[in-house]
């Protein structure tokens, strides 16, 4: 999946998906995924609500004075907005210093990442190593709101700045987990890099691709690939 990333070239002149052929194929697997998604979610809630507790736990003790549970606003489907939950991992108040370290921005295109993010804890740090704190999306899965399986959804400020090829990741559910985020150096990979795998997955979606990239997850965890 590695070798995916690697022929990425110049997305802006690859030919766009059709819109209805994304829609109308494989609607038994679309069926069939939504309850295993629900099934799913429901089983990871019940076995790791004990892992879940002791997070919140550590974050309002590392980091006090605010929620353990960060909500924000994302795009899904159609752009679709919906709330969105993760562990906190920054400090109180993280989202207003965004504007003074937009410069230092290490991502090309929408996206916002940096390495030595000030604005992340100590127990921060180590719960998106180890994608932890993605966790509380258990429950945006079991609303519907994203899949076990898909592109990760984006902030609607990022959304509006997407070109029409990078719009193709809204074409379906977004996802706790994807193509980019079992890639060992996903965060060396360029905003075009990652919409590639995005529409990759699209086009290679069934439940043989899904279960592969669930599996892979796990590997991904255990490797502390995230930041």
């Amino acid at each position: 999946m590695q070798a995916v990333a690697k022929e990425t070239s110049d997305v802006r002149q690859r030919q766009l998906l059709d819109r209805e052929e994304v829609l109308n194929r494989a609607k038994k697997y679309w069926c069939l995924r939504r309850f295993q998604d629900i099934v799913l979610s429901i089983v990871a809630l019940i076995v790791l609500w004990p892992l879940m507790l002791i997070v919140a736990l550590v974050i309002v003790i590392d980091s006090p004075g605010a929620s353990p549970i960060f909500s924000q606003v994302r795009a899904g489907r159609d752009g679709k907005e919906f709330v969105f939950y993760k562990f906190r991992s920054m400090k109180p108040g993280a989202e207003a210093e965004l504007d003074s370290l937009l410069d230092q921005n290490e991502m090309q295109g929408p996206v916002f990442k940096i390495k030595r993010d000030p604005r992340i804890t100590r127990f921060g740090r180590f719960i998106r190593m180890t994608s932890i704190d993605e966790l509380p999306q258990l429950i945006n899965i079991l609303r519907g709101e994203m899949s076990i399986v898909g592109p990760r959804p984006g902030l609607p400020r990022e959304v509006e700045q997407y070109d029409d090829y990078a719009r193709q990741r809204l074409l379906i559910t977004p996802g706790l987990t994807c193509y980019w985020q079992i890639q060992p150096n996903r965060n060396e990979l360029s905003f075009d890099e990652w919409v590639e795998l995005d529409v990759q997955y699209i086009n290679d979606r069934s439940f043989k691709t899904d279960w592969k990239i669930i599996f892979a997850t796990f590997g991904a965890v255990f490797g502390m690939n995230g930041e």
